[in-house]
């Protein structure tokens, strides 16, 4: 090994570059082996291109918002927080601004700007980034001290971190190689689904829909034959050729952990009213147009798309005089308005979804500074491991603070066991 002081970093996302510079600010010579010609292209993608890189609140909010792995997280979300992540995007000439659900955006709305920021913080701290996809482990007895890539290249690090992100959009360079890496040196990993994905469903009137766009309602989730939903929330959704997606879906979509037709959702498309006050409005609107079709009145309810869905649903003709709805018609109505059913059949593809859910078993790496408890020289940050949030900026967040984790126990490790200075 050239330098007995030598960082590997395997994976130039978000994680692994923080990892990197933060590493080298604490004396480290640091090396990052990134699979595609220029790094951090999976930030390009977050926030619609806009990249939501943390969310404005405090550890204990944050964890809350941790779907599993909260206990895990809590060291490492309190010694990097999300106001430490503002603090240092603003540092590297990246104005931030704080939008709706404390979700913060740089002021352009450009992620390249973060990515860009991300790739100087590395540069200036000394960091070399190199063109690399690692094909394995270079493993000397229970210690990895390296890793040989596709070319037949060997690269050394008296400390090597696997960085390299989950299985979703692969294009980017996250295509899941490493968790075969995590598995060479014994880790187990857990199953792996999209998580943070759009949702297909049986529903034909989906398509119908498509392009629809609903704001202000509230999407409930439960498992079949459960009373009590497992997720809630108000906000915004739409309506696919195949399902329905937008930032409601995608959250609710993170606690399906079974098969997707074990679960029903509803939608509130009046969460605003009580049930006493929507049949109000509905005896109010039927009285004024009683010799309306139902299918024109409903259109100062409901956006004028879904008005013959649900009058379908309802099993009730769209030339319905107001005058000639029955009470219980009304009632079914206003039942239908307030829990608008879907049935999900699947959850997206994998490379569509937004995070991968699962990864490199938690039991088996040290919390506070992300080391394999496996074997030796070896530790993880990011998607790699099983840890995810939901939509709203957390799990970059996530790979922010794993990865500062790690570069302070790789650091550690390497300086004669010492806590590393802070950067």
């Amino acid at each position: 090994m050239s330098d007995p002081r030598q960082v590997l970093v395997v994976g130039g996302g978000a994680a692994g570059l923080l990892c990197a510079g933060f590493a080298a600010r604490a004396g480290c010579a640091v090396t990052v082996a990134e699979a595609k010609a220029r790094p951090a292209r999976k930030i390009l993608v977050t926030g619609k291109g806009r990249c939501n890189l943390t969310n404005n609140c405090t550890p204990e909010e944050f964890l809350r918002e941790v779907h599993g792995g909260a206990k895990f997280l809590s060291g490492a979300i309190r010694g990097w927080t999300p106001q430490d992540t503002m603090a240092l995007f603003e540092d590297l000439g990246v104005p931030l601004k704080t939008e709706r659900g404390r979700r913060v955006f740089p002021v352009s709305d450009r992620a390249m700007d973060v990515a860009d920021a991300l790739t100087r913080f590395c540069r200036e701290s000394g960091v070399r980034i190199r063109q690399g996809r690692a094909r394995a482990l270079v493993m000397d007895g229970d210690r990895v001290t390296g890793v040989r890539c596709q070319d037949g290249s060997v690269l050394s690090g008296a400390a090597v971190v696997l960085a390299t992100g989950g299985m979703s959009y692969p294009a980017t360079g996250s295509d899941g190689s490493g968790y075969g890496l995590a598995r060479q040196a014994g880790h187990r990993i857990t199953p792996l689904r999209p998580s943070l994905v759009r949702v297909d469903c049986r529903d034909p009137f989906c398509a119908d829909l498509s392009g629809l766009s609903l704001k202000n309602v509230a999407l409930s989730l439960w498992r079949q034959g459960g009373k009590k939903p497992l997720y809630k929330e108000l906000g915004e959704m739409l309506f696919t050729h195949t399902g329905v997606s937008g930032p409601l879906v995608l959250s609710a979509s993170a606690y399906m952990d079974g098969a997707a037709g074990d679960y029903a959702m509803a939608v509130d498309l009046k969460p605003g009213l009580t049930p006493e006050q929507l049949d109000a409005r509905l005896l109010r609107d039927l009285d004024d147009n009683k010799n309306r079709d139902l299918g024109n009145t409903l259109r100062l309810l409901l956006p004028r798309a879904m008005v013959p869905v649900v009058l379908a649903l309802c099993a009730i003709p769209p030339d319905t005089k107001g005058h000639q709805l029955t009470r219980a018609q009304r009632l079914r109505l206003a039942e239908t308005v307030k829990g608008f059913p879907l049935h999900p059949l699947s959850l997206g593809p994998m490379e569509e979804a937004v995070v991968t859910a699962g990864g490199v078993a938690l039991e088996e790496v040290d919390p506070k500074t992300m080391a394999s408890r496996l074997v030796g020289g070896l530790y993880f940050a990011g998607e790699m491991l099983d840890l995810d949030g939901y939509t709203g900026g957390y799990n970059l967040q996530i790979a922010f603070c794993t990865g500062r984790a790690a570069a302070r126990g790789a650091a550690a490790q390497i300086l004669l066991q010492e806590e590393p200075k802070n950067p």
